[in-house]
């Protein structure tokens, strides 16, 4: 019941308002049947927490909150064949654009104290970090001989600290090959380590901009 309290604080941190608007200008909750907008995305961060491998560990996790889920915004825990169904039906975009708007509100953090430098241009920071996988379960992500995993190259905003990018490679990709695909910013600043040292890359990304 702990973790349903802790994943209720933070549901509250959501401006449903914007979320109702967004939901009036996609009609996605048209002819909807029970399983609204807000319940499908109450599911999805559901599953993102508390780390669900399935749709019956969505529904099944959401309904072991004792049948009471008003402190969720929700009134039911919805069955695995209808978190299906949305999934493949309901538009994507609605919580694309719902992400942004967050983003607006959440992503600068009055409390985050950082450096503050002269530079007036946009500060990035850019690196990679190795995540490693099962792979008996993931089998694509061949890493060594016993052992899978991915790369994810991270271009960092330092203004919000939150990603501008993310690029997510097999892991035995260079850190400077990985980065090739990352847009930069037109005048902007990018922080990185020696691995990013490539001057072809470099040559590409300004002839680019």
């Amino acid at each position: 019941m702990s973790k349903i309290t802790l994943f209720s604080q933070i549901i509250s941190k959501l401006d449903r308002s914007k979320f109702t608007k967004l939901v009036v200008n996609h009609q996605t909750d048209k002819h909807q049947k029970g399983y609204n907008s807000w319940t499908h995305l109450v599911s999805m961060l559901f599953c993102q927490f508390a780390k669900s491998q399935s749709v019956r560990d969505i529904s099944n996790g959401l309904r072991s909150a004792t049948g009471n889920l008003n402190h969720l915004g929700i009134n039911k825990a919805p069955s695995k064949s209808t978190i299906s169904y949305q999934n493949k039906h309901r538009n994507w975009e609605l919580f694309r654009d719902y992400y942004y708007e967050l983003l607006q509100s959440l992503g600068q953090h009055p409390g985050f104290k950082q450096v503050k430098f002269r530079i007036k241009s946009k500060i990035f920071l850019l690196d990679a970090t190795t995540i490693s996988l099962c792979l008996s379960l993931f089998d694509w992500a061949k890493y060594r001989a016993a052992k899978g995993a991915v790369k994810m190259h991270t271009l960092l905003d330092y203004d919000g600290n939150l990603p501008a990018y993310v690029n997510i490679t097999d892991g035995k990709t260079a850190d400077n090959k990985g980065a090739y695909d990352i847009p930069l910013l037109k005048g902007s600043v990018i922080v990185a380590d020696r691995y990013y040292n490539d001057l072809a890359n470099y040559f590409s990304k300004v002839m680019a901009c």
